[in-house]
């Protein structure tokens, strides 16, 4: 693979996840440091924080999970 450039939609693809990740670091940061002046608030925000990291955590466990979506990995190359 010497000489060969990357792929603009690969390289656009990893800056948004750069860029979202980034977002979501500093927003958290932001969250995390309000909840420490107002505790009695910080249940109106942790409970559903926790409840949409669930769901993802699940959403990959299944999809890691399951071999019949596959469907990519059958593929010739």
């Amino acid at each position: 693979m010497e000489g060969q450039a990357m792929p603009v939609d690969r390289l656009v693809l990893i800056l948004v996840c750069v860029f979202a990740t980034a977002g979501v670091t500093l927003f958290l940061g932001t969250l995390l440091s309000g909840l420490v002046r107002s505790p009695a608030l910080s249940w109106l925000v942790v409970i559903p924080v926790a409840l949409i990291a669930y769901l993802i955590f699940r959403v990959i466990s299944d999809r890691l999970s399951k071999r019949d979506d596959d469907h990519y990995d059958r593929i010739e190359k």
